[in-house]
């Protein structure tokens, strides 16, 4: 089996995304303007700390954003070399993103819920670059689009992993604890979480360190 990849979210400053550069993290999250959620910072704070991350690892934008116009305007702004879409979306704004920035990676979050979600990702899977499977609640009176520290139904999410081609992370409620169990139980391209390795909002080196040593060690 490949090395699962891991991605470090909610990334606030650049001594967060030092302190996670140095553990062994492949791709940091940067949150842009959400309506719930932790870690969000205006698209300019992004792009001072876009421009402050080694080439070596991937920075993800963040976007609650649903229009393709919307979209490129926010990963235009935040110069990151990945799009994180965390709204549902028709799949032919991801279309229209490419046709104008092919150069940005794109990557859709499925929000997983019953087996409805494998027919989502299907969907999905011709126009993004790779999924993310959250444990959001989109539809809620106040949208949450991540950072909810839920686990979801893995079985689902290993259908999803076995069924596609493209690469797929899996976040939601992941911890040092069962991070390894995560990776057994469904198999995916990598593991992304915030807010189980903080401490009061604060990426924590202890747990930091035993994530990413639970994920080598698995």
């Amino acid at each position: 089996m490949a090395r699962t990849r891991i991605k470090i979210c909610c990334i606030s400053s650049i001594e967060e995304a030092r302190l996670a550069v140095k553990a062994g993290a492949d791709a940091l999250g940067l949150v842009g303007p959400m309506p719930s959620g932790p870690g969000t910072l205006d698209l300019d704070t992004i792009a001072s700390l876009s421009r402050q991350i080694v080439p070596s690892v991937s920075r993800f934008l963040l976007s609650s954003d649903t229009t393709a116009d919307g979209l490129i305007a926010a990963v235009d702004q935040a110069g990151t070399d990945t799009l994180q879409v965390v709204s549902p979306v028709e799949p032919d704004v991801l279309t229209q993103i490419r046709a104008h920035r092919p150069f940005v990676r794109l990557v859709q979050v499925l929000h997983v819920g019953g087996k409805e979600t494998l027919s989502l990702a299907r969907a999905y899977a011709h126009t993004a670059d790779a999924l993310l499977l959250d444990s959001g609640r989109p539809s809620a009176a106040i949208p949450e689009l991540g950072g909810t520290g839920r686990t979801h139904d893995w079985e689902i999410s290993a259908k999803i992993v076995a069924d596609l081609v493209i690469p797929v992370f899996l976040a939601g409620g992941l911890t040092p604890d069962n991070a390894a169990d995560a990776i057994r139980a469904v198999r995916p391209f990598g593991l992304d979480l915030c807010s189980g390795i903080r401490t009061y909002d604060r990426l924590d080196p202890v747990k930091l360190n035993a994530f990413i040593a639970a994920v080598h060690a698995a």
